[in-house]
């Protein structure tokens, strides 16, 4: 995965209502109607946030007669979370001294 792949799933994940999408739809996969009706938004206003995260590739979808279905896309979600994952700040060890500006973080590779 890119840096501008995590750039933009970062800028996709930066709002609370697609936050909130995503929780849901790591409980499995979700239909349109049931999403409106958890995070009470219009429907113009969940087909942007799905837009986005779709476009990211975060979320699959399919329609089934007037109803769009959306799920994780787990692979997509997996290689962002061992991304966060391999983030490591060496200030954070044993022996650092908390809230010391000298100290630096790296990124594991």
């Amino acid at each position: 995965m890119t840096r501008k792949e995590i750039s933009i799933i970062c800028k996709a994940m930066s709002d609370t209502n697609r936050l909130k999408i995503i929780e849901m739809l790591t409980q499995g996969e979700k239909c349109a109607c049931n999403l409106l009706e958890e995070l009470q938004v219009t429907q113009p206003t969940l087909s942007h946030h799905m837009k986005v995260l779709s476009d990211c590739g975060l979320v699959s979808s399919y329609k089934d007669g007037k109803w769009q279905h959306y799920s994780i896309n787990c692979k997509k979600f997996k290689e962002y979370k061992d991304y966060i994952a391999s983030i490591t700040c060496t200030c954070c060890g044993t022996n650092s001294k908390e809230n010391d500006v000298n100290n630096c973080c790296e990124i594991k590779k």
